[in-house]
């Protein structure tokens, strides 16, 4: 099965880096999902909750303020300000 390689960073830490089957996100232009194998994508993320589906652990909501999201060759980088909560606990 294939997967997405996450970082997931705040303006003082890196989050969170795993693999997952599924991100969720609300863009300024509307709700996003990215699945492996997703086209090339830069976009302005809304502030909201970002839903991480990782492959080991538990699906994970945490809360950013907004940021930008790149997905490229199933490496999905999402960077934020402030990012409260953790994925895979």
């Amino acid at each position: 099965m294939s997967s997405l390689n996450v970082q997931l960073v705040a303006a003082d830490r890196k989050v969170w880096e795993g693999d997952a089957k599924e991100i969720s996100c609300r863009t300024v232009a509307g709700e996003l999902g990215i699945l492996p194998g997703h086209a090339p994508l830069l976009s302005v993320l809304d502030e909201g909750d970002l839903i991480v589906d990782p492959v080991s652990g538990q699906r994970s909501t945490v809360t950013i303020d907004g940021g930008f999201i790149s997905v490229d060759s199933d490496k999905v980088t999402i960077v934020a300000e402030v990012i409260s909560g953790t994925v895979g606990a």
